[in-house]
């Protein structure tokens, strides 16, 4: 059985909302954007260009890869550039892109397990990626959001899953990491001492023997139903 559970860190793209959609919004946001306001780049860097522009930024710049924003910035300026426009133009193409992005279709099961689980234990985010809670709507349910950007690594580096459980007031082994990511989420978090819950909402089977998650979960529903059980059950030591 697990030690006493005294807060959750979340990780945030496909595991309370499908990445993809949102994804492909935010790139026919910046389409729009760029139809409207500088239609010649518009016709000169059509997604695969920019997609292709946008790996070729990613092998030049390895350091940035945590940093997600920084990427994306760089890709706009480099595009604008080489289409002889402006640099002002990074900023609000950025922004439609990126409010596009914000635009999340939660998973079924998010929002009532999120306020169910807030309800019992702090939450807190930790994420590879940039989505921002707050225009997203559920910051008010989190105590905080820990991005890779803003720690200045990813996932699975220990140090960001530690500087979580340290800004909880937590130890790691009562801190339970809940994610979709085998590597990032499960092996990351539990080398880093914390607790792991895998969310597998299409029913895989766990490919690693030598590190298995704590709990093996299909939704956020299931780790609600787990947690008021656990509490429920569980008598904490002095």
């Amino acid at each position: 059985m697990l030690p006493r559970i005294r807060a959750i860190t979340l990780d945030l793209d496909d595991t309370l909302w499908p990445i993809m959609p949102a994804i492909d919004r935010a790139e026919a946001a910046l389409d729009a954007w760029l139809a409207a306001h500088t239609p010649q780049v518009a016709t000169q860097w059509p997604l695969p260009r920019r997609q292709a522009l946008r790996l070729q930024v990613d092998r030049e710049r390895p350091e940035m890869a945590h940093d997600m924003t920084a990427q994306r910035h760089l890709m706009l300026e480099r595009m604008f550039a080489l289409s002889g426009e402006p640099a002002s133009h990074v900023e609000p193409a950025f922004e439609a892109y990126f409010a596009a992005r914000c635009e999340v279709e939660h998973y079924p099961d998010t929002v009532d397990a999120l306020e169910r689980l807030a309800a019992r234990l702090p939450l807190a985010s930790v994420s590879n990626g940039n989505a921002c809670l707050t225009r997203i709507g559920l910051m008010p349910l989190f105590r905080f959001q820990l991005g890779a950007r803003e720690h200045g690594a990813a996932k699975p580096t220990p140090s960001i899953y530690l500087e979580a459980c340290e800004r909880l007031g937590v130890d790691p082994a009562a801190v339970l990491h809940v994610g979709d990511d085998v590597e990032a989420d499960v092996v990351g978090a539990a080398r880093a001492g914390l607790r792991t819950c895998w969310i597998d909402r299409r029913g895989e089977r766990w490919p690693r023997d030598d590190i298995r998650p704590d709990l093996h979960l299909p939704d956020l529903a299931a780790l609600a139903d787990w947690v008021d059980a656990h509490l429920a059950t569980d008598t904490p030591t002095a």
